[in-house]
């Protein structure tokens, strides 16, 4: 599918959401395949860095999820859109879901992809560091996929990168991707974002994805269940910023606001980021969730997680129509093929 086609196509996909959700504005010429010139300051993500959710407004994270809709058909089909980009993916931390979801994207849109999946018969491995290893890689690429076990390695990679740096996952610290793709499936699972009781269960403290996740629903009206055992509640400084935009409750009891959620977003306890193994040991099988556990749960109500799991969720309630883990997955192939798109300058 070439540019023009696209162009087509996000305007009648514009215009049919348009008519079916009436109380939106949309621009038309705000969803040109070539938008510099049209989009508002805030909203032109040519050569911007991914690094924080943080540095997003509440329309353009909206702009984002639009654009992956967009991408739907083209996930399928195919196209050229980035035909002749290249982008390289610099993993120091193993990655299955978000490595191959960016590679997926990337390849879905034409483009090209290179990179590494462990520092092992890398440089690394003969101590060069992390600014010299993106001052070299952004030679061979147009953008820089980054993930790092250290805190603001994302954020230094894209002060030394004069190439766009997205920030794949940066120690405990953020994912801002993930938290994009778990806001699309929301909304595509259902039908809206303000309005939800969403609970966050398990690592509160060591999980990425729930920071930055946390940060962008405090864009919206939702009301947020943080649901973790007292040793791993949410980080200090994430619950002061969040709790002063939106409703807040804090539980180590998940049965206690069940019957109340509209998403259960749980995770995995982070074994690898306990320095002593034996405080580990304490919370580990802190929760689990079971298919008859979910019977005390709304109908309506959805599973989220943002994977790998370990006993957290049963294997029975794969086969419930509340879990959407694996379609979150899928969701994060559209909407990483909306963000390269954007930083590359091509929507």
């Amino acid at each position: 599918m070439n540019r023009s086609e696209v162009a087509v196509m996000i305007t009648d996909s514009v215009l049919d959401r348009a008519v079916r959700l009436p109380k939106r504005s949309y621009r038309l010429d705000s969803f040109s395949p070539n938008p510099a010139g049209h989009l508002t300051k805030t909203q032109n993500f040519a050569g911007r860095d991914i690094v924080s959710i943080r540095d997003f407004s509440k329309e353009e994270i909206d702009h984002i999820l639009d654009m992956a809709e967009v991408m739907e058909p083209l996930a399928r089909d195919g196209s050229d859109m980035l035909h002749g980009k290249i982008m390289a993916t610099l993993f120091y931390e193993p990655s299955t879901r978000t490595r191959l979801s960016f590679e997926s994207a990337m390849t879905r849109l034409g483009g090209a992809a290179l990179g590494f999946a462990e520092t092992k018969g890398t440089s690394v491995e003969k101590g060069e560091n992390l600014a010299d290893t993106v001052r070299v890689v952004e030679n061979y690429a147009d953008v820089l996929v980054v993930r790092h076990p250290l805190e603001g390695a994302a954020r230094m990679a894209a002060e030394f990168s004069k190439t766009p740096v997205i920030n794949a996952g940066s120690g405990a610290e953020e994912h801002p991707t993930q938290a994009l793709l778990d806001l699309y499936t929301m909304r595509k699972e259902l039908g809206k974002i303000d309005g939800l009781n969403i609970g966050l269960v398990g690592d509160l403290r060591y999980g990425r994805t729930v920071h930055s996740l946390a940060y962008a629903l405090s864009l919206y009206k939702v009301n947020l269940f943080l649901i973790a055992p007292e040793t791993l509640k949410m980080r200090k400084e994430v619950l002061e910023e969040v709790s002063k935009k939106i409703g807040v409750k804090e539980t180590a009891s998940f049965s206690q606001y069940l019957r109340e959620l509209d998403v259960i977003y749980m995770t995995r306890i982070q074994k690898e980021r306990f320095a002593d193994l034996a405080e580990y040991e304490k919370v580990k099988g802190s929760y689990r969730l079971t298919a008859a556990e979910l019977g005390k749960a709304k109908k309506s109500s959805i599973v989220m997680h943002p994977l790998p799991r370990l006993d957290e969720v049963d294997a029975d309630v794969d086969a419930t129509a509340h879990a959407k883990y694996f379609q979150q997955v899928g969701h994060g192939v559209v909407l990483r093929m909306a963000l390269l798109a954007l930083v590359l300058g091509t929507l």
